[in-house]
C-alpha cells in the first residue's frame, strides 16, 4: 500500500487515480504514526511553500518526513519537491524539510512567461530509478513558478528547459521528486509512477 501525504495542500485525488490506473493501493494518511504502514509515500503539493510548511509544521509531519526519508521510499510531487529542499525565494526566512542542500529562485518574468504551465520535454541524466526503461525527451507536463537553483549534482536525475536549464527531478537513494506532474503527464508519467511503486515492492 502507498500512503498518500495529506497536509491540505496537495492534488492527492489525482494522484490516487494515477496509482490505480497502474493498479496500485493506495490510502492519504495524515497522521505520522501510520507512515510505517505503507511501504511508500508520495508527498504531492500545490500552492505556495510557506503556506505548504506552514500546514505540515501544524500536522506535526515535518520531522517524520526527514525521519522517514532516512530509510524508506519517498516520492515528491512539483510543490512536493520544492518541500524536501531548504529555502525557497517564494517564502524567505520559512525553512523547508531540508532532505537535500538547495533552494529555489523564481523565473524571471521579465524574459519568461511565469507561471511556466504545460508540456516540455526531459532531458534524463539518470537512467534508474523512476526512467527505468523511460525515453529520453519525454514530453511532461509542469504547472510552477520557482526552480530549483541550487543543490548537489549528484542527485539531478532529469533536466528541462524553460529560458536556461532547470533541475526537473532528483533521486538519491530511495527518495525521488519531480518538479513536474506524472499523475498529469500520461503513459510517460504513469511509467515514473509505476517504477517508483516497484521500488516500493508494490508490483512486480
Amino acid at each position: 500500500m502507498i500512503g498518500i501525504i495529506d497536509y491540505g495542500a496537495g492534488n492527492l485525488q489525482s494522484v490516487r487515480n494515477a496509482l490505480k490506473n497502474i493498479g496500485v493501493e493506495s490510502e492519504f494518511v495524515s497522521n505520522a504514526k501510520e507512515f510505517k504502514n505503507y511501504s511508500g509515500l508520495i508527498l504531492p503539493g500545490v500552492g505556495s511553500f510557506g503556506e505548504a510548511m506552514r500546514q505540515l509544521e501544524l500536522k506535526n509531519l515535518v520531522e517524520p518526513i526527514r525521519e522517514y526519508c532516512k530509510s524508506s521510499n519517498l516520492m515528491g510531487i512539483c510543490l512536493g519537491l520544492q518541500l524536501l529542499f531548504e529555502h525557497s525565494q517564494e517564502s524567505p526566512g520559512v525553512a523547508g524539510i531540508g532532505v537535500f542542500k538547495g533552494g529555489f529562485k523564481r523565473f524571471d518574468h521579465k524574459v519568461l512567461k511565469v507561471p511556466h504551465v504545460g508540456w516540455n520535454s526531459l532531458d534524463i541524466k539518470k537512467k534508474d530509478g523512476i526512467f527505468k526503461d523511460c525515453k529520453n525527451e519525454e514530453y511532461c507536463y509542469f504547472v510552477h513558478s520557482y526552480y530549483l537553483s541550487e543543490c548537489d549534482n549528484d542527485i539531478i536525475a532529469a533536466t528541462c528547459n524553460y529560458g536556461e536549464e532547470f533541475v526537473a527531478a532528483v533521486e538519491k537513494s530511495n527518495v525521488s521528486a519531480c518538479q513536474f506532474h506524472p499523475e498529469k503527464s500520461g503513459e510517460p508519467g504513469l511509467k515514473m509512477l509505476l517504477n517508483f511503486c516497484i521500488k516500493c515492492g508494490e508490483v512486480f
